[in-house]
């Protein structure tokens, strides 16, 4: 795992991980403005733009914090969702490799899969960012539909990528659609606005094996089809 700048696009690319394990070093605000002033170049289909971005440091962070500790205890389960992370009956092979990226991941920490109560407990460290120093979430407009959702991932893969370039790393994570309501107030978001993702940023734990999982990817040739070359 990469912490220095990324040099080139590829090797941001390919040095980008989910980072589950930050160290307490506080983020520059003034280079997250700049990060995500330059992201909004992100492709959008007809210039909407419909990303609602709200970023939380410092003592503000530490105050949600402290919220989701309660409410994790209040609402083990959650909140009333407004749309499925993944699909209701995932099939192979994406059944297959969500299942393989969380059993090598347990399996780098120590965790077997019969002990349920300890990967409940390790579930929880989403809600407190991993310990980041920094958080993003990302709102849409419920007016809008499956096009500018995608917009919304090329947006987000754009700030990934800066990040990167500026020797930081992140951790993207639906997981915080569990809790619309409650991120909801915190932020002070509009009704009008449905929460997407949160997002934890800041300078990994070089020490920490979680840190050192690497997502299998399937080969090109399993998701790839040329015509006429």
């Amino acid at each position: 795992m990469k912490s220095e700048p990324a040099n080139s696009v590829t090797e941001a690319v390919e040095s980008r991980l989910s980072v589950r394990a930050f160290l307490d070093e506080p983020v520059d605000g003034q280079l997250i403005r700049r990060i995500l002033e330059t992201a909004a170049r992100a492709p959008s289909g007809g210039n909407l733009q419909p990303w609602h971005i709200h970023v939380v440091a410092n003592d503000t962070l530490d105050e949600l914090k402290t919220i989701m500790r309660r409410r994790l205890e209040e609402a083990p389960k959650g909140e009333p969702t407004e749309y499925d992370v993944y699909p209701p009956n995932l099939v192979s092979p994406y059944r297959d490799r969500r299942f393989q990226v969380g059993e090598d991941m347990y399996g780098l920490i120590g965790i077997p899969r019969e002990d349920k109560d300890a990967r409940r407990r390790w579930f929880a460290r989403n809600f407190q960012f991993f310990g980041a120093p920094m958080a993003l979430f990302c709102y849409v407009d419920r007016r809008m539909g499956p096009p500018q959702w995608s917009d919304l991932g090329m947006y987000l893969q754009t700030v990934m990528l800066l990040l990167r370039e500026a020797g930081l790393h992140s951790c993207a994570q639906e997981c915080w659609s569990l809790y619309p309501q409650t991120i909801a107030r915190f932020v002070d978001a509009p009704e009008a606005q449905m929460l997407f993702t949160g997002m934890s940023i800041g300078y990994p734990d070089p020490d920490d094996p979680v840190n050192g999982l690497r997502a299998r990817r399937a080969p090109l040739e399993e998701f790839a089809t040329f015509h006429g070359l």
